[in-house]
Parts: C-alpha cells; sequence; structure tokens
C-alpha cells in the first residue's frame, strides 16, 4: 500500500504562522491555486480511496485537486491547540519558555500521544478499507500529517516534529521490503509525481 499525504493549500494564518488547529479557515487565492498545483502533481496516479479532514481547508484542497468524493475522517482533523489557538509558537515561548507542543499538551488542548491516537484509528480504518496493494490520497493538516507520517514509520508520534510540511505540499508513504518507508517528503506540487 502507498499512502499519499497532502497538506492543505496556503491560509491566512499559515502565512503568519499561527497555530491553526480547530478554526475553519478558509484558503487564500495563493492556497487555491497550490491545490490546482496539487491537482497536477496527483493526475497520473489511480487511487482506490481518498480521504479528507472535514475543515474546509483540507476539504476545498481535496476539491479543487479533483478529489471532491473524498470521504470525511473526522480523525484528520488538525491538532487541538486548546488556549494556544491562534498563537504563534515565538509568542508563545515569551509566556512559556521551552515550550513545545511535541512534548507539552497545549493548555486545554490535545497531547501528541491524543494525536498520535487519532492517526492510528485512522491507519486501522484504511487498512480495513483498502486493498493492500491500492494506493490512497489524505488530505489533511502540517502538524496532524507530521504525526501521520511518524506513526507510518512506527515512530512515537513525538517524531512527527522531524517532518515539517509545507503548504500543498504532497508525500508519499510507502513499503520495501515489508518495512514501511518515506518514499517522498513535501514534493514540489505541479511537478507529475512518478507512481
Amino acid at each position: 500500500m502507498r499512502i499519499v499525504v497532502v497538506r492543505h493549500g496556503q491560509t491566512a494564518w499559515s502565512i503568519t504562522s499561527q497555530h491553526t488547529g480547530r478554526t475553519d479557515i478558509p484558503l487564500t487565492d495563493v492556497g487555491r491555486e497550490e491545490a490546482l498545483r496539487a491537482a497536477a502533481t496527483l493526475t497520473d496516479w489511480d487511487f482506490a480511496r481518498s480521504y479528507t479532514s472535514p475543515l474546509q481547508r483540507a476539504s476545498v484542497t481535496a476539491e479543487i485537486a479533483g478529489f471532491g468524493h473524498a470521504s470525511v475522517d473526522d480523525n484528520l482533523v488538525e491538532w487541538h491547540y486548546g488556549d494556544h489557538e491562534g498563537k504563534r509558537t515565538v509568542d508563545i515561548v515569551v509566556e512559556e519558555p521551552g515550550f513545545s507542543k511535541w512534548t507539552t499538551a497545549p493548555p486545554n488542548g490535545e497531547s501528541v500521544d491524543q494525536v498520535g491516537q487519532r492517526v492510528d484509528t485512522f491507519l486501522t480504518r484504511v487498512r480495513d478499507e483498502c486493498d493492500p496493494a491500492s494506493d490512497v490520497v489524505v488530505f489533511a493538516h502540517g502538524h496532524l500529517l507530521a504525526v501521520f507520517i511518524a506513526r507510518w514509520l512506527a515512530l512515537p508520534a513525538s517524531e512527527g516534529k522531524r517532518f515539517p510540511l509545507e503548504t500543498a505540499a504532497v508525500s508519499v508513504l510507502g513499503e520495501y521490503r515489508g518495512n514501511p518507508v518515506l518514499r517522498s517528503l513535501n514534493h514540489q506540487c505541479g511537478h507529475p509525481l512518478h507512481t
């Protein structure tokens, strides 16, 4: 099985590096253009299934990229940042020196392990619904997908910190000789990604 993961296109808060968890913020015009480039990147693939977060920045990216029929899964919603929603990391650490969401849950938000549990639940769904030889595509969010990559690789959810994702970037997860692997990270959209 190969899973292609696509981060949503640009939003006003991705420009300013604000934590955007459950706030249902729309794509910018640039974000919509990025989604069109993602469509070109995915054009040669034959996906058995497609999935999306219900939040519009992901679901609209999926729709523009040609996957308006994607199954919505609440487990793909971005990290719940609690009291840090809408804040930038550089401002948070002024108030809470040394803070990292990768080690400490944001106040009134989710821990990294809770996000990892949601990802594991989703991966179980995919394995139950899809043929092991099929390809699937997932549209979601930067930090959620970073955790997704870590969990696919059988790493702790906190290791998602090693996989920063650009807006509308396409990454490919797969297997090699029975081992889960990362085949591509942050592929530049607009150029075909060979299957």
